[in-house]
């Protein structure tokens, strides 16, 4: 009797470990698919921060990107934009930024901005920090 008690406890322990794993993983896949601000302000910072600055509305290589979601690209008050942009029309909302890092020229042609953000993952954690008041 002692053996199946025994036996039984063990069965329990794996269930119970294997459930809470099951449970760590599908919360980290919801982060995963929906974005995170903290791994997209590390991505930026690693990937964007050289031409474009969030935390403070100074202009770089690329214009600054504070306050960018609804705002009208090419509209930042001293920065030199193409005129490709300046006319595109575009106000930046969350799905047009992830079809502009994607592929920049298919949706603005003759853009001067040339980095694009080829991994969908990566796209959204930088626009959910983008978003991050």
């Amino acid at each position: 009797m002692l053996a199946i008690e025994v036996g039984d406890m063990r069965y329990r322990f794996k269930l119970f470990i294997l459930v809470a794993l099951l449970a760590m993983a599908q919360s980290d896949l919801a982060g995963a698919q929906e974005g995170t601000a903290e791994r997209g302000r590390a991505f930026f910072q690693r990937q964007c921060g050289v031409c474009h600055q969030v935390a403070q509305p100074r202009i770089g290589l690329g214009p600054t990107l504070q306050g960018v979601i609804g705002r009208t690209a090419g509209s930042v008050e001293g920065f030199n934009y193409s005129p490709a942009l300046k006319r595109s029309g575009i106000t930046w909302a969350p799905e047009i930024l992830d079809r502009f890092l994607a592929d920049l020229a298919a949706l603005v042609p003759d853009t001067r901005m040339a980095q694009r953000v080829p991994d969908e993952q990566k796209r959204r954690d930088i626009i959910q920090f983008l978003a991050t008041p």
